[in-house]
C-alpha cells in the first residue's frame, strides 16, 4: 500500500480498528513525514490519531508525549536513512516497531509516560541511559 493510500484510508476510517497497532502508528508517522513538511505532518498525524481514538470511544488512549517522542525519533531516522520505502525503513529501524519496553524506555521512566500530564502535553525525557 502506498503512503498516500495508507494516509487516506486512515483519515477516512477505512482501516479496521483491530489492524492498527504500534507498528501501524510508526508507519503512519513515516507516511506523513514523507508527504508533508515536518510540522504540518505532525499536526495531521495528531489530528488523525485523536479522531481515530475518539471514534472508538477511547480518547484517553491518545498520549501527547508518546506521540511527539516517537514522531521526532521517526523524523530523525527518515532524515538519516534517506528516501527509502516503508519496508526498508522498517528493516533499518526495528527498534522503532517495538512498543513494550521499546526505544522510549531509553528516555522515559514508564510511570512518567502514563501521567495525566504526559497524556496532555509533551513532557521532556526524564531518563538517560546508554542501552
Amino acid at each position: 500500500m502506498t503512503d498516500e493510500k495508507f494516509i487516506r484510508d486512515f483519515e477516512s476510517d477505512a482501516l479496521p480498528s483491530d489492524s492498527f497497532h504500534h507498528a501501524e502508528h510508526v508507519r503512519l508517522a513515516f507516511a506523513y513525514l514523507r508527504q508533508y513538511p515536518v510540522l504540518e505532518a505532525l499536526g495531521r498525524f495528531i489530528t488523525a490519531l485523536q479522531r481515530f481514538a475518539e471514534a472508538r470511544g477511547k480518547p484517553q488512549l491518545y498520549n501527547e508525549t508518546i506521540t511527539y517522542a516517537y514522531f521526532f525519533l521517526i523524523h530523525e531516522r527518515v532524515a538519516r536513512n534517506g528516501a527509502c520505502a516503508w519496508e526498508e525503513f522498517a528493516a533499518l529501524n526495528p527498534e522503532l516497531l517495538v512498543s513494550k519496553d521499546g526505544v522510549l524506555s531509553r528516555y522515559y521512566r514508564e510511570d512518567t509516560l502514563h501521567t495525566d500530564l504526559a497524556r496532555t502535553v509533551f513532557v521532556f525525557p526524564d531518563r538517560f541511559s546508554d542501552r
